[in-house]
């Protein structure tokens, strides 16, 4: 435990944090025995943990135990089941172990009539826990819930600037999002992950955050993937608390309390990022404007025992603003040996115009919740979601690809000119997206068992514009200057659909011994007016406590994902417009999963080490490719897959207070090409598609750790510590296609999957000071954290993407060297 916290000092030394570093932290021992206070007897297997933390251990066979604490005060929690908790204090110093030993009482119980009652979520096969205090620690460029997800296994990551994920094979666009019940969706159309802004979710609201990676239950439909389900805060009886940040990229405020007597609960948060000289650091440099802002509420009423109302307000608007000017970026190998083959290049590009792009979105949701009894609660909603997205450029720009000496200067002078392209891109594209929903949801507990139903009912209204051009201008082989237009799309459609939805859920407690085997059913009916089709997805999902230390997990379920709009109408082309692409024809694309998990506790330690595998069989998949982040779709249901692997984490609180946790996650994801798909492609693109191909998504393997530590000698300051590592993901390279006028070389796609981008590798550390201004506030202590954090410690270069040359020159995107970012945060 000590070396863990030996390497976040290392990292935080790198940046120089302010305060006693120097220090020796002092640990020493407490140790005592466990006895039965009637008749002496030892009692083994009881839990001793500092109060307020997870850091502890248990007693052994005869009641002893023993716990190692830096020296201080500390309140000792000592539990065992049968027997009343008692809490005392003990002073762990220097020199001898501290002898505490603790006489426990039996508790005398009313056995009630047994019910089946929530399980913490994390047990659950495929289902992790985020607590909203770990994203505020996290060093990221932005306190983002989506962003925070990149730490949880299974979860692939390969760009910090982007708020999108993939989750066990799946694509971006194979995620539900739901703040407090109410599903939100991601950005349509961003092509960068700069342009993405804030992510829909505040973790300064949350109070809850639930992450389904696989074996989601029936009420959760219409994705493939992973469902994220956030619960904002609903105070009761609460007085004013809140929060004030500021940092270099962003700042934020949020507020929460109760009135009436605790019948209203209120909870409001707005959030506003400037990060232009965050993005600036790119190769890419300019003018970077973007505008982040968002603001979000939650409001509560009370109208009596058995009746509450609840509402929840949400308006983003985000702009990213940019007048590129220049970029240099440099690729090839450079040896260090005589005889070895130097290659080295650099693109040199120089840019005029502007890009705009706009994300506005709204949502709004009311809800009814109902207990008629104690044992029948109902629950009836209506939430609108709305989104406009605008994307706007006109960019001239010239990109010269030179052979540069690297032992010469950096000067535009070391450049033999090898290509040189000149290209002129506009676009004023425009997609409006709104949805109606209503839904209800029941809940009867019937003494072992719990019965779950709902519906919900959808209109979805889509408005698409696309205008946009490529242009090349240059000169042919014979010096003849030429302009031709590589491609143009402009086209617009309007179509209006609705979705309906059933579900049904019961989950029994089947053995006497309470909540030792739970096992949930359930099954879930869809349908899509767009390809009329109704969908049925049967699900299965058990529990096992086998021991104290060991619980075991299993589900099995089918799902479908409806195509909505981007799967529908693929990729434009220029001879084509949007609505002869629709396909109403798609089908559903379809996974049959299986999970199987367990989880051990090391009660001596107090660690966590979880494992789970899967299985998803894969039917009608709508191919799709990736360009940085935007998923092209193909619109047809065009090939077969599966996905495998495993994941594993060992979490735990190795300092008392500070949980800490280590993830590796193995993966596979593979996809077949049907006959009838291959049928339609030309012979070379066909041969490019044969065979099993890597998907998209299909990253090997991923590591992820997030580690916390306090300064030793002053525990006001913590050290954090984030390690993201991520094989590299696969992509298509490009072939040279027909000549246009005998002039431009086209380009195709060439072999489907063959390319591997550079592992992605990131180190990001942040420290913090905590001040206490106030001890007793409005509503507690009043502190100030101050947080300095270098993001990419390394400075390691990672590669989201490529671009191709009109010679074919593959050149690297590259994302954000390193960063300092400073943080000011008022807790009240």
């Amino acid at each position: 435990m000590k070396r863990v916290g030996l390497a976040l000092l290392i990292g935080a030394c790198l940046f120089g944090p302010a305060g006693p570093v120097a220090q020796a932290q002092v640990w020493n021992t407490v140790e005592g025995t466990v006895t039965d206070s009637t008749d002496g007897t030892p009692l083994p297997s009881v839990t001793v943990i500092v109060k307020g933390t997870d850091f502890g251990t248990a007693t052994d066979a005869q009641g002893r135990y023993a716990l190692r604490l830096p020296t201080g005060r500390y309140a000792l929690r000592v539990s065992s089941v049968g027997f009343r908790t008692r809490i005392d204090s003990v002073v762990v110093a220097r020199g001898e172990p501290t002898r505490h030993d603790v006489r426990l009482a039996p508790s005398v119980t009313e056995l009630d009539q047994v019910t089946v009652t929530e399980t913490k979520a994390r047990q659950d096969a495929g289902v992790y826990e985020v607590e909203p205090k770990d994203i505020e620690n996290l060093p990221t460029p932005f306190k983002d819930g989506f962003r925070a997800l990149k730490t949880v296994p299974g979860v692939a990551t390969n760009n910090e600037l982007s708020q999108q994920y993939s989750v066990r094979g799946g694509g971006f666009n194979e995620n539900l999002i739901f703040v407090n019940g109410f599903e939100v969706f991601m950005p349509f159309r961003a092509r960068q992950g700069e342009q993405e802004g804030l992510g829909l979710l505040n973790p300064d609201l949350a109070s809850d955050i639930t992450f389904y990676t696989g074996g989601f239950p029936p009420k959760y439909g219409g994705k493939l993937s992973s469902a994220l389900d956030v619960q904002y805060a609903q105070p009761e009886d609460q007085p004013l608390t809140g929060s004030v940040s500021v940092s270099t990229l962003d700042a934020s405020v949020h507020a929460q309390s109760s009135a009436l007597g605790g019948d209203l609960g209120w909870a409001v948060g707005a959030r506003r990022a400037r990060p232009g000289r965050f993005f600036n650091t790119q190769d890419l440099k300019g003018e970077y404007d973007p505008r982040f802002q968002d603001m979000q509420g939650m409001v509560t009423y009370r109208v009596s025992d058995h009746v509450s109302v609840e509402g929840l307000g949400l308006w983003a608007d985000h702009e990213f603003r940019l007048e590129p000017r220049e970029r240099t970026t440099y690729f090839g190998v450079i040896s260090l040996r005589e005889e070895g083959a130097t290659d080295f290049k650099a693109l040199r590009a120089n840019f005029n115009g502007e890009r705009r792009d706009g994300y506005t979105t709204a949502l709004g949701g009311v809800r009814l919740n109902t207990g008629l009894t104690d044992r029948l609660h109902l629950e009836h909603d209506l939430s609108y979601f709305e989104t406009r997205e605008t994307e706007n450029f006109d960019i001239n720009s010239e990109g010269k690809v030179c052979q540069v000496d690297p032992a010469g200067e950096d000067v535009p002078d070391n450049c033999r000119l090898l290509d040189i392209t000149e290209r002129i891109r506009f676009a004023d594209n425009a997609v409006e997206v709104q949805r109606l929903t209503g839904g209800g949801h029941y809940e009867w507990t019937l003494g072992r068992q719990v019965l779950k139903g709902g519906w919900s009912l959808r209109d979805m209204h889509f408005n698409d514009r696309l205008n946009e051009k490529n242009v090349l201008v240059g000169e042919d082989e014979d010096g003849t200057a030429f302009r031709t237009v590589v491609d143009s799309l402009g086209d617009q459609a309007t179509f209006n659909e609705r979705q309906v939805g059933f579900y049904v859920q019961d989950a029994v407690d089947l053995l006497p011994e309470r909540d030792r085997l739970l096992l949930t059913g359930g099954v879930r009916s869809d349908y899509y007016s767009f390809n009329d089709e109704w969908t049925v997805s049967p699900r299965l999902s058990a529990k096992l406590k086998y021991n104290r230390r060991l619980t075991l997990t299993g589900s099995w379920g089918i799902y479908h994902q409806q195509p909505t709009y981007r799967e529908l109408r693929g990729s434009p082309e220029d001879s084509l417009g949007i609505n002869a692409l629709l396909n109403r024809d798609i089908e559903s694309q379809r996974s049959m999963q299986f999970v199987l998990g367990g989880e051990y506790f090391f009660p001596e330690s107090r660690l966590y080490l979880r494992a789970e595998a899967y299985y998803k069989d894969l039917d009608n998949i709508i191919s799709y490719t990736i360009e940085d982040i935007r998923v092209n779709y193909s619109g047809e249901n065009d090939a077969t897959g599966y996905t495998y692997g495993f994941d594993l984490q060992l979490r735990g609180e190795f300092v008392p207070g500070l949980e800490s946790w280590f993830n590796y996650s193995f993966m596979v994801a593979r996809e077949r090409f049907t006959d009838e798909a291959l049928s339609g492609y030309s012979e070379t693109l066909r041969e490019n598609r044969k065979g099993l191909l890597p998907r998209p998504t299909d990253q090997r393997h991923t590591f992820s750790a997030f580690v916390q530590d306090y300064v030793p000698g002053d525990e006001t300051w913590k050290l954090h510590m984030r390690l993201l590592y991520g094989s590299g993901l696969p992509y298509t390279t490009t072939d040279p296609g027909p000549r246009i006028n005998d002039q431009v070389q086209t380009r195709v796609p060439g072999p489907r999957m063959r390319g591997r981008l550079p592992a992605y590798r990131r180190v990001d550390v942040g420290a913090t000071k905590e001040i206490e201004l106030v001890g007793d506030g409005i509503g507690g202590p009043v502190t100030l954290d101050l947080t300095l954090e270098v993001l990419n410690l390394f400075d390691m270069d990672n590669t989201v993407a490529y671009t191709w040359t009109g010679n074919f020159e593959r050149i690297p995107k590259r994302l954000t060297p390193r960063t300092l970012n400073a943080r000011l945060r008022l807790t009240f």
